[in-house]
This record gives C-alpha cells, structure tokens and sequence, in this order.
C-alpha cells in the first residue's frame, strides 16, 4: 500500500495573498514545474538570440563586401585619373594632389585617399601631419602591378575601428608605374543599416518570447498543481524514504486514519506488534488483536510522547502526532520504539564513558612531577570516588630509595599514599612499613604478578587471616570488597595498589579488574619514571657532593663563607674553591660548566682537580685559565671521539666559566683573570659595592684565545662575593636586573660576617625555584701587619751569607720564635748560597709568619728552576733542596716577571714532616755544607 500523497507546508501562507503571488511563490527552480518553465523560456531565448547574431554576422559580411568593392573603385578610379601620374612626377605633389584627393575623399563617400611614391612615401592623406610618413599597409603587390585589398586599423577612427583599404598602381602614359594610390572605408560606416534593422529584429524576438512565455506558463501551472509543487529531487527523495520507512528502518511507524482505520504499517511496527504481513490495511485498530491499553492508546488519537507500554514480552516506547495541523487528513502518526534492553546497555555505555573518562584523567593527573611519593599519591587521588571508595599504594623499599627492586621472597613494601578516608578507618599509616603474609591477596598479586579480585571480604579467609584485628574493624566500617593491583613497568614490579568499595557500592566485578589493571599500568610508568629519575637525581648529587669542598680552609689572608644550591631540574657544574699558596697568599675560584647532570658534574670535578695542581704551580690567573682552556679543549675531543668509536655521540662540554683571583696579604693586592664569567662584587669597608672591571675573555673551550688580568688593591675588611651566573639569572628576570639586586642587597650588609653577607644574600637574591646551580663565595680580607714581614737585599758574595743569617735569627728572636732559628739558619744559608752561586742578582730574603707558619722566601732574577734528587756519595754537590726538604714542611719555586723565589714553610706547632736540624748528625751537617749545589 502506497503512503498518501500530502502536499508539503514549508511555509505558512498568507490568507491575504492572492493567488497570483502564491503561483510565483510556488514556481521556483526546486520544483518540476518550476524547471520546466525555465528550460522552455530558455529555449525561446536561445532562438531569438541565434536570430539576431545571425542578422548581426550577415550585416557584417555585407558591409565588409561594400567597402572592398567601393575602395577599390575609387583607388583605381583615383589611379586613372588625368594628371595624376604627371602630379606625381613633378616638383610638388603634395600641393598639386593634396586638394584633389580630398575633394575627391568627400566626393566619393570613403575615409580616406592617399597618394603615394613607390616607396610608399605620403603625398596626401586627410591628416596633413602625416603627409611625407610612410603608409601603413602592403604596397609590393601594386609595384609589380597588381591590386591589393586589406583590413587594417583606420587612423582617422582612433586605432579601434576597421578600414578596408584598396591599393592600386599609378601609372603613366607609357605604362611604367610611377606611383601607388590607396582609397579606404571603415566598415562600420557602411553596416549603419544595421541600426535600423535591429529593432525589428529584436521586436520580433520579443513577441515570439512572449508568446512562448505565456504558454509555458500555463503548462507550468498546470503540471505545479499536480506535483504540488515538489522538485524531481524532491518527488525522488519521498519514494526512497516511503521504501525506507516500510522496510529499513529500525522503527516502527503506523498510520491511522479517522477513527483509528489502520492505513499504513512498516515491517518493524508489524515485527514489534507481531501482525500478519498482510491483511491489515484498512482495518480498524481494535481489530488487530494487542492488547487492550495498547488499542486504547492507539485509537484514542491523544498525542503521546515516548510512553511506555508493554505489548507481549516487550517494553515499547510509544510517541503520537495528530496529522490534522499540519494540512493532512484527521489521523495520527505513531512510532514505536524497542527499549527492552535500554535501560541495561545505557547503564553499560554511561559505565564505560566514565572508565574512559577516568583513564583519560590518569594519563592527565598522574605522572606530573618526578617524586615517587607524589606520583602515588595522585594514582590514590585519581581512583577516588570514579572507580573506588578508598584506594591506597604501597611500594617496594628498593623503589622508593631510587633502585632497581631485586627478586625476594619475602617483599618489605612501603605505604606511600591513601586516599581521603574516614576517621577511624583502620588503614595502614603513609610510611609504615608493611610485609603481607604469605597467601594474602595481597601476596598472591605480587606473586602472580596480576590482580587479584575478593568481591567480598566477609569470606576472603586470607585476608581475614592476614591482620584479623584490622581486617575485623575494617569490615566494621563496612568496607567490603577489594582489588589488588601490581604495579608492573618494564617487566619488574614496583609495588602494590588497593581498591576498595564500601558501603550502598556494588562489588567489584570482571570487568573492574580489567579496569584496574589498565589504571595501575599507567601509574606504574609514572612511578617507574619517578623512581629512575630519583636514582640517577641521587647518584647525580652523590658525585657532585663528593667533588665539591667539604669546608673551607681556615686562612690568615681571609675569612670565608660559602653557599652551594643545586637545580632544581638536576645537578650542574658549578663548583668553588679556597686554595692556600705559598707566601700567605691565596686564590679564590669560582667557576661553572655548561650543562646538567652526570658528565657536567663529572666535567666539573676535573676541571677543579686541574686548578689545584695548576694553583700547586704557582701559576699566575691569566695562565692557570689558558692551561683551563686547553684541557677543556682536550676533554671535548676525547668525548667527540669515544663517541664515534662508542656508537653513540656523547654529550659534549661546550665550554665552561671561570674566575681565578690571587690575593696577597702582604702587599693587599687581588689580582683576577676571568674567562666568560661573571665579574666579582667588592663590599668596601664604608658600605660601598661595586663590580671589578676585570677584562672580559671568552669561556673555557673556545681555545687559542688569550686571558688578561687586573689587579686592585683592597683595604682590611674588604668582602670579595664571587657567585655563578645561577644567583643573578632566572626565567623571570634578566641579568642586569639580577646584578643591580644583588648590589642592593650587598649594601645593606655593611659590616656583616661573610657567613652573614652569604645567608642574606642567598634568601634575598637567590630565586625562589632555581632553574640553575647556584655557587657563592664571599671572602672577608686580611692585611699583615708589617711587624709581620722582614725583608733583607743579599750582595751576590758569598761573605754576605752570615750577616743576613745572623739579621734573620735576631728577628726570629723577636717575634719569639727561638725554637725554630737553627733550622731556619739552615735553609736560608743554603738558599742564598745557591741563590749566590746559580742565581742572578738582584738577591733578596724575606721572612713573614702568621699564627701557623713560618715562610721564608729567597728571590733572584734567575729564571731557573732547581729540582728535588738524591745525590750519591761521588756527587760534589746536589743535596741542597733534599736538606731543605729534611727541615721544612713544604717548598717550593714560583716564578715572577723578575725571576723566581724559592720559598719554605715550616709550622710553628710542629709537624709530622717537620725535622729539627738538631735531629740530623753534626757530620752530616757539616758535608751538606761543602760545595754541593742545586
């Protein structure tokens, strides 16, 4: 049975419309009739436009045909005329011939004549300016007597309008040809005619478009009344969706006629009402055999709107429209829907939206810092209240240390994180230590490496066994069922995660472990990466640690403080130093290498070993930061080749910074070199802060570039504050800013201890969350008092060898130092013998204690330097240096721009290298006092 064809209502029409305007809103192009009229009128169109192009092209070729014949008549008319060729010939064409080409132009009706010689000069034209040019066109032909006929761009017309022009040979009495004439026509001046044609032409388009208008238009009404306005897309459209309705679709449809008269019911509305396949139109609805509510439904007409009723075994949802408002027949249309299983695949849809939902939220909320313990406790936070009603994560001693957990028997586990829970509850405590029984679920997880499901705990006897007082008062606050999760990454696990339900909560099902096995997986990643990251962070800040000074050496030049920040995003290379030189001095290093981690840090403890035995030296700053240079130069080519030979690119240094400074006591002198760092702060006594100008170098591994020093003289109680560029630079600021607090904060610290100066300076300016490590040193400086300090000039003669010794055990008797002045008479009568005997004037001695050393220095101008070895028992000389080793603690030879000065310590307390000169043989005394040398 057919549906019944209703005329589609898109738009409410107006009473007051007339019928013409309803017929022209209905014929558009959409409908058939619409398109029917339009194809038709266009066809009309199209007739009458092929008309008149057709008249237009013919006028064309008409008047193109007159003006070639009427310019070739009057050119060779023009060309045979009396006179012509004698005009030509003579002394003055263009005054002969010019007047008579134009009356001749005006005469015969054309645009132009032009008069020529056989070089196709002018001697006439309507423009006089163009009298003497050449003309425009083809004049060979006419020269071997032939007539030429062309179409070119008129000049008189503005070089857009065509000019058929003829060219034709002059000849004389005698035949020769002894000139050329051309007469020309635009075209357009002979199709003119054409202009009156055409509104007879067009009239008579028009009337034939009218008359076919007016006839499409009633067979247009017509068909537009039988289509109802429809379009064959349209018409197309109803056909497939009336099949669709009967067969496809997975709803079922009624229609009712007047008083319940069944008119049309697709196959799934017969499947749901379990009615025959036919016989069924156009009975009554009563007739059909449902139930009793259902008929009543149906044939009460009443629109209904998703009702539920049962028809057999089904739950139908049942909607009704009356077809009346909408211009059809009194009826209504019903559709019927199966919700038998809905409600139970909605439960499961809105389920699985919210698992997803949470695993989304996992990947979001879990893993967000690098902390084992946080990382935990988000995996407890994520779980609660979406998928559990308590969750709580333990994990393995070895994880939360950083390591990697070995195989065991019997697992000591760590509670890291319960979710919110109830007061009371009794859970285990974050941080207790906990180790489950053998076959608890807990235990069998870890076992089998898989979770382990008790939907109720009320009969999970191992549980119960495990803890029965806490299992018993957990069960009290009606907690009862549970999930046990290993946390698994990499083929290792990690620890463990509960989950539990409790109270109106359904049990945990199937299909809530396949959940928490998918959540846990995620988590144990996160806490896998935290894990390793702590190890490596641990091993990182172990190395760094064990290479940076423990403490600063107690110093008569100084008092020191220090401050050591690592990043926070991993450790660096920052590092400083206090090195003790000889002669009271000391160096001051501040220094940092590009890069993070391991092999910064590593880098790092080389480079500071390198300063230590370059300051052993005695090196000046500008050369102990070259020697720095090429070592970091060396250090990167060892890496870029291990890394070739290895397979793998190691990670180069790229350079590093460094500030060397050498203060001395004595004189109060700092000499500084720098190499890409940072220039140190000086703290002046009165408050005053300022940045020493020391002269800027590139940093450390650029090679081949020199270092130049400064040197400043600083008054007592002068602070040195040498910082990395960790303590001035961070993301919110920039380095100005940073060095501009930094003086600020310094003077305020005016008259403060170093220790003091580097806590204030370290909570002012220090940021809060260091992107960087951050390395400060602030050092307090010392004079000697000149009491302290005696200095003697020695003659290069060996007689001046006792008086000097015998000045410098007056002033060792002075300073209370009587103990020490045989032994030191000893080592400076050898030093200046030597210094006599191998050196170079000029010679001085100087002698300078503290509250723990005695130094003595003998300088010379010698650039020599002498060794340390063991003479034999031929050997004149050589055993000068091994007696000064014997008594002094330590020796040495720096070098200066004048010579050099070989130095000796002893200590004023004893020492264990320390040996008296009474404790040696008087007879071996006296032999090292024969001739020997260095």
């Amino acid at each position: 049975m057919k549906l019944p064809f209703r005329r589609p209502r898109n738009r409410t029409e107006h009473p007051s419309a007339s019928s013409g305007e309803k017929g022209r809103r209905r014929l558009r192009l959409r409908t058939a009739a619409g398109q029917v009229f339009v194809l038709q009128v266009g066809l009309v169109l199209l007739l009458v436009a092929a008309a008149v192009t057709a008249q237009l092209v013919q006028a064309q070729r008409d008047g193109q045909g007159r003006a070639r014949e009427k310019s070739v008549a009057v050119a060779q008319a023009f060309a045979h005329s009396p006179g012509v060729a004698e005009a030509i010939q003579g002394p003055n064409p263009p005054k002969v011939l010019q007047p008579r080409t134009e009356a001749a132009r005006k005469d015969a009706g054309v645009d132009f004549i032009v008069l020529m010689d056989r070089k196709g000069i002018r001697f006439t034209q309507p423009n006089p300016s163009l009298i003497g040019k050449k003309f425009v066109g083809t004049i060979e032909p006419s020269l071997h007597g032939r007539t030429t006929v062309e179409t070119v761009t008129g000049p008189r017309t503005g070089g857009d309008t065509e000019v058929v022009q003829a060219v034709v040979p002059v000849r004389d009495s005698s035949g020769r040809i002894v000139g050329i004439a051309s007469a020309g026509l635009a075209v357009r001046n002979v199709t003119g005619m054409i202009n009156q044609q055409l509104p007879i032409i067009l009239g008579a388009g028009a009337a034939a478009l009218l008359a076919a208008t007016a006839g499409t238009a009633l067979v247009s009404r017509r068909l537009l009344r039988q289509t109802h306005g429809l379009g064959p897309a349209e018409m197309t459209r109803m056909y497939e969706h009336h099949d669709a309705v009967l067969h496809a679709v997975r709803e079922g449809v009624l229609i009712l006629g007047p008083e319940g008269r069944l008119v049309l019911a697709n196959d799934e509305a017969r499947r749901l009402l379990d009615l025959p396949a036919a016989g069924t139109e156009p009975r009554y609805v009563s007739e059909l055999g449902l139930d009793e509510r259902m008929t009543q439904l149906l044939a009460s007409g009443d629109a209904v709107t998703d009702e539920v009723r049962l028809s057999g075994d089904r739950l139908l949802a049942v909607n009704i429209r009356p077809t009346a408002p909408h211009g059809g027949e009194p009826g209504s249309v019903v559709t019927l829907r199966d919700t038998t299983e809905l409600s139970a695949v909605s439960g499961r849809a809105q389920v699985a939206r919210e698992r997803l939902k949470l695993l989304y939220e996992s990947g979001v909320r879990i893993g967000t810092t690098l902390d084992v313990a946080h990382t935990a406790a988000e995996l407890a936070e994520v779980a609660v209240p979406g998928f559990a009603d308590l969750a709580a994560v333990d994990l393995l001693d070895e994880v939360v240390r950083g390591q990697e957990p070995a195989p065991q028997t019997q697992r000591r586990l760590r509670r890291m994180a319960v979710s919110d829970t109830p007061a009371g509850l009794p859970l285990y405590e974050v941080g207790e230590a906990i180790t489950f029984r053998t076959g608890s679920p807990q235990e069998r997880a870890l076992d089998a490496e898989q979770a382990v499901l008790e939907p109720d705990l009320h009969s999970a006897e191992e549980w119960l066994r495990h803890d029965p007082d806490r299992a018993r008062r957990t069960l009290e606050y009606g907690v009862h069922s549970l999930i046990t999760v290993p946390l698994r990454a990499r083929g290792v696990v990690l620890g463990i995660a509960h989950f539990w339900r409790s109270g109106d909560s359904p049990a945990f099902d199937e299909d809530d472990v396949s959940f928490s096995e998918e959540l846990a997986a995620r988590a144990a990643v996160a806490i896998d990466n935290a894990r390793r990251y702590t190890r490596e962070h641990a091993m990182a800040v172990t190395l760094q640690r064990s290479l940076l000074p423990r403490g600063l050496p107690e110093h008569a030049a100084l008092e020191a403080a220090w401050r050591y920040v690592p990043a926070e995003a991993g450790v660096g290379g920052d590092w400083f130093d206090v090195i003790p030189l000889s002669g009271t001095r000391v160096a001051l290093v501040v220094g940092d290498v590009v890069g993070h981690g391991l092999h910064a840090a590593a880098t790092m403890g080389r480079l500071r070993t390198a300063v230590h035995n370059f300051s052993a030296l005695d090196l000046q700053p500008d050369e102990v930061l070259a020697r720095l240079d090429e070592l970091v130069v060396r250090i990167d080519d060892e890496d870029s080749r291990t890394g070739l030979a290895g397979g793998r690119q190691y990670e180069e240094v790229a350079g590093a910074t460094c500030l060397y400074a050498i203060y001395d006591p004595v004189t109060g002198s700092c000499t500084l070199a720098r190499a890409g760092h940072h220039c140190p702060a000086v703290v002046y006594p009165d408050g005053t802060v300022g940045y020493a100008d020391v002269p800027a170098s590139p940093p450390l591994g650029l090679g081949g570039h020199p270092f130049e020093t400064t040197e400043l003289h600083l008054p007592e109680g002068a602070r040195l504050v040498l910082y990395t560029d960790g303590l001035i630079e961070s993301r919110d600021r920039d380095i100005d800013t940073g060095l501009e607090i930094l003086r600020t904060v310094l003077e305020r610290t005016a008259g403060s201890t170093p220790e003091e100066t580097a806590r204030t300076v370290a909570d002012s300016v220090m940021p809060a969350h260091p992107s960087d490590d951050v390395a400060l040193l602030v050092a307090r400086i010392r004079r000697l008092d000149p009491t302290q300090v005696a200095e003697w000039q020695v003659e290069p003669d060996p007689a001046a060898v006792a008086p000097v010794r015998a000045e410098c055990a007056a002033r060792l008797r002075e300073w209370g130092m009587e103990e020490l002045g045989h032994t030191t008479e000893l080592i400076l009568s050898e030093l200046i013998t030597n210094a006599i005997r191998y050196g170079r004037p000029p010679i001085q001695v100087r002698l300078l204690h503290d509250d723990d050393s005695l130094i003595c220095e003998v300088a010379d101008g010698s650039g020599t330097s002498p060794h340390l070895r063991r003479a034999s028992t031929t050997d004149e000389g050589g055993r000068g240096l091994f007696l000064v080793a014997q008594f002094a603690q330590h020796w040495g030879t720096r070098y200066t721009p004048g010579g050099k000065v070989i130095w000796t310590e002893q200590h004023l307390h004893g020492g264990a290298s320390a040996r008296p000169a009474e404790d040696l043989p008087a007879d071996a005394l006296l032999e090292q006092f024969g001739d020997g040398g260095w």
